[in-house]
């Protein structure tokens, strides 16, 4: 297949649970690894079944090597038992997410790898080393690509080139459906045919793409090819990889915010250290009303949470924003409330180390909240940044904040992996 100057997707032979070898679908899948709550997340799927996937994206042991290690030998171990099997042939797969009035459909394929300057695939946030080394260290050690990044890109809408071969597809009986605990209901499908694969090829030949969940996995590709391939040698298996690409034209994302947790910062010493630099109002115990007063807040806002209840923070001082915000950044950077979190609150108002001891990234709100409250610490509850901006600043070459946006719905984990050895 000749390599084209746009997304370049090709089909691969999928390893796919065996249906008989599990309690069910739903009980092996996973959200993806950096959605997983820990610790209680973390039990209630491995205690689900025992061949759930988060053994592989979230083993369990004392150092990164050991766990690195486990899910190799995990993986090759399910591979002989016949609890993983790979497909019969090479194939892109049609993937469907629906839970109520929403519906999400897309292709899962490998992606040809490229830098953000060739303009193919645009990252929209920065990344922290240590888990794209943490990733990078499990899929050497595996030789696997065991969950898709989200990626999406925008048609111009017409029923034709990827959208008619999803529409044809999708009329067929699935190759598996089942519905996970958080009520989405997954639905997958081979596309095999010839003609049906070289149309969504030639389509996306002409598109490019957004980094809409996975910077780290996607850094991580880049990583693990820069380390294995060998120019000029023909491409092999680590210059491409596993992504669900989404058409937004026809389905929408959802954005919603990253939240933190402040995991050393008492609530009233937060409240104390802002002072004067902000606004800062007491809300009503009630979580969803709170948020949804974030939300309808104009300008740089925040939501902070923990033993002492809740207290909205904005308008922070113009001043301080002008000393401690970066001058060579586009408004729109300068102004977003992670840019303004990170550079203004945490590094010069709560004087935090930005690493993983003081700082954790939760998804969601209440386990936030309920995280911070566990640890004495603060919840800073975040709102979404609009995918426009978020687009733009893409397009630009500037990049976010790390775990700047949640674009959802996130693939699950476990319905179809990427063995290396397969392709």
């Amino acid at each position: 297949m000749q390599r084209s100057p746009g997304l370049d997707l090709r089909p691969f032979r999928g390893l796919r649970y065996a249906p008989s070898r599990v309690r069910s679908l739903a009980a092996v899948t996973s959200p993806p690894y950096d959605v997983v709550v820990r610790p209680d997340g973390l039990h209630h799927l491995e205690t689900a079944d025992p061949y759930n996937i988060v053994r592989l994206i979230l083993p369990q042991a004392v150092d990164p090597a050991t766990r690195h290690r486990l899910a190799a030998d995990t993986l090759r171990l399910w591979r002989a038992e016949g609890v993983l099997v790979p497909d019969p042939e090479p194939a892109l797969y049609v993937y469907e997410q629906r839970r109520g009035e929403l519906l999400q459909r897309g292709v899962i394929g490998l992606l040809a790898l490229s830098e953000p300057a060739a303009g193919v695939v645009l990252p929209h946030e920065d990344v922290m080393e240590e888990i794209v080394a943490d990733r990078a260290g499990l899929m050497r050690e595996t030789a696997a690509n065991p969950e898709p990044l989200l990626l999406s890109y925008r048609s111009d809408g017409a029923a034709t080139g990827t959208a008619a071969v999803v529409a044809r597809t999708t009329a067929r009986t699935p190759l598996l459906a089942t519905t996970t605990d958080d009520g989405f209901a997954h639905r997958l499908w081979a596309v095999t045919n010839p003609e049906e694969i070289a149309a969504v090829r030639a389509d996306l030949a002409r598109r490019q793409a957004l980094i809409a969940d996975g910077h780290h996995r996607w850094a991580t590709y880049l990583r693990l090819r820069a380390e294995r391939s060998v120019p000029p040698a023909p491409t092999g298996p680590w210059d491409y990889g596993l992504v669900l690409l989404v058409d937004t034209a026809r389905h929408p994302l959802v954005v919603r915010g990253i939240h933190r947790v402040l995991r050393t910062l008492p609530p009233a010493e937060a409240l104390r250290l802002l002072g004067e630099d902000a606004r800062i109002r007491r809300l009503d115990p009630f979580l969803p009303a709170a948020l949804r007063k974030l939300e309808k807040t104009e300008g740089n806002a925040f939501l902070l949470a923990g033993e002492d209840g809740l207290h909205l923070v904005d308008r922070p001082d113009p001043a301080l924003l002008a000393r401690t915000v970066r001058t060579d950044r586009p408004a729109a950077w300068r102004t977003l409330d992670a840019t303004v979190l990170h550079a203004t609150l945490i590094e010069h108002v709560w004087h935090l180390p930005d690493d993983p001891e003081h700082i954790g990234y939760v998804h969601e709100a209440e386990a936030a909240a309920a995280q911070a409250a566990r640890l004495g610490g603060t919840a800073v509850l975040m709102k979404p940044v609009a995918e426009d901006v978020v687009r733009e600043l893409a397009r630009d070459g500037v990049t976010m904040p790390r775990k700047s946006t949640s674009f959802g719905p996130k693939p699950a984990t476990g319905l179809v992996l990427r063995a290396l050895d397969l392709g």
